[in-house]
């Protein structure tokens, strides 16, 4: 009927040859545990976007993105400890935008620890206005929002946080820590104190001083510690559990 748009639909990849097509109003997270990301990630010399894979704690295993801007963010969502799985080029969304037809594939699929979905584009803010991509990920909005899922579009992130967590996420591997020594460290890092003071405290626990400043920053990436991220982190960044 004219003025009425078809219902959407989510075309899932599960295999390089097998691709599964569902009603948007059929989807659900637990689907998508099986899937693999809809396009495949290629490196080749003089290619124009900078793709890569990074392995995201939140998944302990490699995630794939097809930018530095898509990089930068997902750091920050592996950083979000209410992430709990991500997946990358996660599925091709297809409908009728009254009467355009569209075809869009998100950049991220995440599940949180609510329960909640919340899919994610990531688009430089210069082209937002841009009527192709403004209508587009408008589109995408009303077709996902109107299913209970969020929808998040993610731009530049602030410089000092992305180089703060950047660093931070060369801590981001438990299994390069002692469990026990985690534990005795948060425990004793109760009250405020500056990073280097918390540093200095952790030092028995750890052997040395540069293990334990790799425990308390472990502890920053795993947020059992906090301090202000917009801000450079430093040996006067106080620190506190939160």
């Amino acid at each position: 009927m004219s003025g009425q748009n078809r219902p959407a639909t989510v075309q899932i990849r599960k295999s390089a040859d097998r691709v599964e097509s569902i009603p948007m109003a059929d989807a659900r997270l637990l689907l998508f545990e099986t899937a693999i990301p809809w396009r495949e990630f290629r490196w080749y010399k003089g290619q124009r976007h900078f793709s890569g894979s990074y392995w995201s704690a939140t998944m302990g295993a490699p995630v794939g993105y097809e930018s530095r801007l898509e990089y930068a963010n997902l750091l920050l969502v592996d950083f979000d400890p209410q992430v709990r799985w991500i997946l990358s080029q996660p599925f091709l969304l297809e409908g009728d935008d009254r009467g355009t037809p569209r075809r869009h594939i998100p950049d991220f699929l995440i599940g949180c620890a609510d329960a909640s979905v919340c899919v994610i584009d990531v688009k430089p803010a210069e082209k937002l206005s841009l009527p192709k991509v403004r209508d587009s990920l408008g589109w995408s909005r009303r077709v996902i929002e109107a299913h209970g899922w969020e929808y998040r579009v993610l731009s530049e992130p602030d410089p000092t946080l992305l180089a703060n967590v950047q660093f931070l996420a060369g801590y981001r591997r438990r299994f390069q820590f002692v469990d026990s020594e985690v534990a005795e460290a948060v425990y004793l890092l109760r009250t405020p104190q500056t990073f280097t003071e918390a540093v200095r405290a952790v030092t028995p626990i750890a052997g040395d001083y540069r293990s334990a400043r790799a425990v308390v920053l472990h502890l920053l990436w795993r947020q059992h510690l906090k301090t202000d991220l917009g801000r450079q982190l430093g040996g006067m960044s106080l620190l506190d559990t939160g």
